[in-house]
C-alpha cells in the first residue's frame, strides 16, 4: 500500500490563496527524495508539454534568477514569446511562474493550478510518495508554457540538477553559473562534488555555458560535456566581461560574446557579479540562436530594461534601503563587494534574517568589514534561525557593540534606519540600510516597505 492510499480527488481551487495552501499541504522544498519518477509520471499524464518548446536550463549556486531574467528579456528583444520558470519568489508565488516576462496574474495562476490538480492524485495513487511543491509547480509551469504557447522557456532549477524536477525537460542550452557549496546536506560539501549533482542538467548535443568556476568544478563539467556529446563554451575564453565601470543606478559594460563584442551596455543592476551574469546570459541566447550576432543597439536596448528584485535593489532613500537575497558565504561575498564598489556610503547598517541550515558565520564574516552595525532578526517561516540564536552567533564576529537583536523585522528595519541616521557625519543622505540573509528575509522586508510607503506617501528616490 502506498502513502497516499485512498487520496481523494483534489478540489478545485477559487482563489490563489486556496491554491497556496493545496501547494503547501504537500511535500516541501526541503524534503528531497532523489527521483524523476514521480515528474516523468506526472508531465506523461499532461501531455509530456516540456517538449513543446525549446528549453534554456541553469543551475549554479548564485546568480541564477538574474541571469534567467536577462535571458528572458534578450529574448523577448528578439520577438520570440518567453516563459520563466523560477525560485524561490520574492513576495508572491505568482513570480515563479511567467509568460512574456510578466508574472501570472492570480486569476491565471489559479487557472494554471486548476488545469493540473485533476491529475496529481493519479500520480499519488501511483507512486511510493506523493508529488510534492515543486514538482506540483513545475508541472503547472511546463503545461502552462505548452499552452501559452511559448517559443522558449527559460527554466532555473529549485535544487542541484539531475534529480531536480525541472530537469525531465531537455534544455538546448544548459547554463551554470558559479559553484559554491550550499545545500550542503543534500548535494556535497565540496564545490566539485555539486557540480556533479549541477553537470546533470546537461543533454546529448547541448551547448553548455559555463561561468568562470575553480578548476577541479570545470573539470566535473568538462567530463559531462564529453560524455553526452556537449559542446562547452567557457567564461574567459569564449566569452566575457572585457570592462565595466559604476555608473549610477548601475554599470556600463563591455561585453565580449560568442559572436561579437558588444560595447557601452548600461546593466542596471550593481556589482561584478551581475556583469559576469550579464556575459553568461547573452552567450546563452547566442548559443540557442546559432552564428549569427545579435544587433549592437538590441543588446543595449535589452540589458537597460533588465529587472532583478531582491538583488541590491534600492527601495527606499533618506536613508538608503537596499535589499539583497544573499545566503551563503559566496553570494554575501559578492554582495559586500558590490556594496563597497557600487556606492560611497559613509556607514552601512546590516539588518540580517537568515535560515536556520545555511553557513551563518560565513555569511555573516563576508558582511562584517562593510557593516558599522549588525541588527539581527528573523524572518516569518519555521526555517528561519532565532534572532536570539542568531545575535549570539554575530557578537562572536562582530563583537557586542556591533550588535543589536530585534526579533520582529519591522521593527529591526526601523532600529537600523535609526542607526543609519545617526551614524558616521549624522548627514542623512550618507548612511544605509542593506537587508539581507534569505531570500525571504528580502521578501518580507519588500512587502514590509511597501505597505509602510504607501501609508507614508512617495519617498524621494522611487
Amino acid at each position: 500500500m502506498t502513502e497516499t492510499s485512498g487520496t481523494p480527488t483534489p478540489r478545485l481551487a477559487a482563489t490563489i490563496d486556496e491554491v497556496e495552501d493545496a501547494l503547501q499541504s504537500r511535500w516541501p522544498e526541503t524534503r528531497l527524495e532523489p527521483s524523476l519518477d514521480r515528474i516523468r509520471a506526472f508531465t506523461e499524464v499532461l501531455g509530456d508539454p516540456q517538449h513543446a518548446f525549446q528549453v534554456v536550463h541553469l543551475t549554479g549556486t548564485n546568480g541564477k534568477t538574474s541571469t534567467s531574467r536577462m535571458i528572458d528579456t534578450l529574448l523577448r528583444a528578439l520577438d520570440l514569446r518567453t516563459g520563466r520558470f523560477t525560485s524561490p519568489h520574492v513576495e508572491r508565488i505568482n513570480e515563479r511562474i511567467s509568460v512574456d516576462g510578466e508574472p501570472l496574474t492570480d486569476e491565471e495562476f489559479v487557472a494554471a493550478f486548476n488545469d493540473v490538480a485533476p491529475y496529481t492524485h493519479l500520480v499519488d495513487e501511483d507512486q511510493p510518495f506523493p508529488l510534492s511543491f515543486f514538482e506540483t509547480m513545475v508541472g503547472m509551469a511546463y503545461a502552462k508554457f505548452a499552452e501559452a504557447p511559448v517559443d522558449v522557456a527559460v527554466v532555473e532549477v529549485g535544487l542541484g540538477g539531475a534529480w531536480d524536477a525541472t530537469n525531465v525537460a531537455d534544455g538546448k542550452v544548459a547554463v551554470i553559473t558559479p559553484i559554491a557549496v550550499d545545500h550542503a546536506k543534500y548535494l556535497g560539501d565540496s564545490p566539485a562534488a555539486i557540480a556533479g549533482e549541477k553537470a546533470g542538467i546537461v543533454k546529448p548535443g547541448a551547448v553548455v555555458v559555463v561561468a568562470d568556476q575553480q578548476a577541479d568544478v570545470d573539470a566535473v563539467i568538462a567530463e559531462r560535456a564529453v560524455e553526452v556529446g556537449a559542446t562547452l563554451v567557457r567564461e574567459g575564453g569564449d566569452f566575457g566581461v572585457v570592462s565595466r565601470m559604476p555608473a549610477v543606478g548601475g554599470q556600463v559594460v563591455t561585453l565580449k560574446s560568442l559572436r561579437a563584442t558588444y560595447d557601452d551596455v548600461f546593466v542596471p543592476l550593481y556589482g561584478a557579479h551581475q556583469a559576469q551574469n550579464a556575459a553568461v546570459a547573452l552567450a546563452a541566447v547566442e548559443a540557442l540562436l546559432g552564428d549569427q550576432p545579435l544587433e549592437d543597439q538590441l543588446v543595449r536596448d535589452a540589458f537597460a530594461e533588465v529587472s532583478s528584485p531582491g538583488r541590491l535593489e534600492i527601495v527606499r532613500s533618506s536613508p538608503t534601503i537596499l535589499l539583497d537575497a544573499a545566503h551563503n558565504p559566496h553570494g554575501a561575498t559578492a554582495t559586500a563587494a558590490a556594496l563597497a564598489d557600487s556606492f560611497s556610503f559613509a556607514t552601512v547598517v546590516g539588518v540580517v534574517g537568515v535560515m536556520a541550515d545555511k553557513d551563518v558565520e560565513g555569511v555573516l564574516a563576508a558582511f562584517e568589514p562593510h557593516l558599522e552595525h549588525l541588527v539581527v532578526t528573523q524572518n516569518a517561516t519555521s526555517r528561519a534561525m532565532p534572532a536570539i540564536e542568531l545575535g549570539r552567533i554575530a557578537v562572536e564576529i562582530y563583537g557586542e557593540d556591533r550588535v543589536t537583536v530585534v526579533p520582529r523585522l519591522a521593527d529591526a528595519i526601523d532600529a537600523a534606519v535609526a542607526l543609519a541616521e545617526t551614524s558616521g557625519s549624522g548627514s542623512i543622505s550618507e548612511g544605509a540600510v542593506l537587508v539581507t540573509g534569505s531570500v525571504v528575509t528580502a521578501g518580507e522586508a519588500r512587502t514590509l516597505l511597501a505597505r509602510k510607503g504607501r501609508r507614508e506617501g512617495p519617498h524621494r528616490g522611487e
